[in-house]
């Protein structure tokens, strides 16, 4: 008989809902860029752009929700086809010890963590695929609208070396033993 407290039993048995969880996606609800107002443009009308350029981008971008559910439902079926092969696998290593049982509850523990690791990293490839499209339609539609966009700081990216350059030597006796 297992030494497990209640409280330990239920926190295992909402496990896989919480591993679960992770293979959600949301379709965006607005943009990630900073938009400022045009030259000349007042907050209001700014506003009203602003309004209009997040309806475009939401209609532009087609049925985000039932992509964002399709990507969920892909997401999910991944997790449940580790959690089976894992159990399989699990299954067939118990077998060799007499244990097939255990065996395939470690493997199902394992292939949920594993699917569920997998999925969730397909789920945010999906929601930043769909915040991708979202933002440049959105950006579009702002700049086309008289709107400016703020650009990332200076230093934000490192710009490449020049052509032909090289790093220094190493000091005198970097090379040498330490004998």
């Amino acid at each position: 008989m297992s030494m497990r407290s209640p409280k330990t039993r239920i926190a295992l048995a909402f496990l896989p809902v919480i591993a679960l969880g992770a293979c959600t996606v949301a379709p965006p609800t607005g943009p990630t860029v900073v938009a400022l107002p045009g030259p000349g443009k007042s907050f209001g009308q700014f506003q009203q752009d602003d309004a209009n350029c997040r309806n475009y981008a939401a209609s532009h971008n087609g049925d985000t929700g039932a992509r964002a559910t399709a990507a969920s439902n892909n997401a999910t079926t991944t997790a449940v086809a580790g959690t089976l092969l894992g159990a399989a696998a699990g299954a067939a290593l118990g077998s060799l010890s007499g244990n097939v049982g255990a065996g395939a509850a470690i493997g199902a523990g394992a292939g949920l963590a594993g699917g569920a690791s997998v999925a969730g990293g397909n789920a945010q490839a999906a929601a930043d695929s769909l915040q991708g499209q979202y933002d440049t339609a959105y950006s579009q539609c702002m700049v086309g609208s008289g709107d400016v966009l703020q650009q990332p700081g200076p230093g934000y990216y490192a710009p490449p070396p020049p052509p032909g350059y090289y790093a220094p030597p190493p000091p005198p006796g970097y090379y040498s033993r330490p004998y």
